[in-house]
C-alpha cells in the first residue's frame, strides 16, 4: 500500500512538473523591436451648426397649487410658441422641475420656520438646428413667458462632429508621423512599421454666450437679441508607437 502511494506521489510531481514546464515554455519572448512613441494633435476651425438654449419659466405664489398652475400655463404658453414657429416637438424636452418653498429669513429652525411662499421652476431645453434663428428664438421664448435663460450655447450636430473629428484625426497622424521621421532620420533610421496606434477620448466642443444667462428680457422689446455663432474649433489626438531600423 505504501508503495502505491509512493509511486503515485511520484506521478504527481512529473506531472505537475511537465504543465509548469509547458506553462514556461508558452511565455511570449521579450520584443527586440527598435521603437519610437509620438503623438499629435490636429485641429479643425469651422462655424457651429447648432444651438442649445436653456429656458426658465419661474412664478411665485403663498398657494402652491396655484404657483403651479401659473407656472403650467406660462410654460404651455412658450411651448406653443416654439412649435408655431417651426421648432420639431423632439428638439424641445423638459430640463427640470423644481417646487421650493420660501422660508422667512430668521433664526429659527427650518422646522419651525413660516414658509413666505412657493416658487416653481420649470427649465425647457431647445435645440436648434438653425443657428441664425437663435436671437428670434429668444426673444420669441421670452414674449410668451419664459422669464429666465438659464444657458445658451453654440456647438455641432452628432453629424458635423464626425466629420470634422476624423478630418482633425488625419491632422493628428500627419503631425505624428512627421514627427517620427524627423527624429528617425535625425538618428539615422528609418521608420518600417506601425507597432500600435491609440486615439484621444472624443470631446464635443461648446461655446457659450453668457450674456444673458440669469437675465429676464424686458417683455415686447422692439430691439431682436443679437446673437453670433463665431467659430469652434474640433481637436484631436493620436499616440502612435513607430518601428524602425
Amino acid at each position: 500500500m505504501r508503495g502505491k502511494a509512493a509511486l503515485l506521489g511520484i506521478a504527481l510531481m512529473v506531472l505537475c512538473a511537465a504543465v509548469i514546464g509547458n506553462v514556461t515554455a508558452q511565455l511570449p519572448e521579450e520584443s527586440t523591436d527598435k521603437l519610437i512613441y509620438v503623438s499629435g494633435t490636429g485641429k479643425v476651425t469651422t462655424t457651429p451648426d447648432q444651438a442649445v438654449i436653456v429656458f426658465a419659466v419661474e412664478t411665485e405664489n403663498t398657494d402652491v397649487k396655484t404657483a403651479q398652475q401659473q407656472n403650467a400655463q406660462r410654460m404651455d404658453a412658450v411651448v406653443n410658441a416654439l412649435k408655431n414657429a417651426g421648432i420639431p416637438e423632439k428638439d424641445i424636452r423638459t430640463a427640470g422641475y423644481n417646487i421650493i418653498p420660501v422660508t422667512e429669513n430668521d433664526d429659527r429652525p427650518l422646522t419651525t420656520s413660516t414658509v413666505k411662499f412657493y416658487r416653481v421652476i420649470n427649465t425647457l431645453e431647445v435645440t436648434l438646428n438653425d443657428v441664425n434663428r437663435a436671437g428670434e428664438i429668444v426673444d420669441l421664448a421670452v414674449e410668451n413667458g419664459a422669464n429666465r435663460v438659464d444657458r445658451f450655447s453654440f456647438t455641432l450636430s452628432d453629424a458635423k462632429q464626425q466629420e470634422f473629428r476624423s478630418e482633425a484625426l488625419t491632422a493628428a497622424v500627419a503631425q505624428a508621423r512627421g514627427d517620427a521621421d524627423a527624429v528617425a532620420a535625425a538618428i539615422g533610421k528609418t521608420i518600417i512599421d506601425v507597432k500600435e496606434v491609440n486615439v484621444g477620448n472624443n470631446y464635443v466642443p461648446m461655446v457659450y454666450d453668457n450674456r444673458y444667462t440669469g437675465m429676464e428680457k424686458a417683455m415686447g422689446a422692439a430691439v431682436p437679441t443679437p446673437l453670433e455663432a463665431g467659430e469652434i474649433d474640433v481637436t484631436a489626438t493620436v499616440s502612435i508607437t513607430y518601428v524602425i531600423s
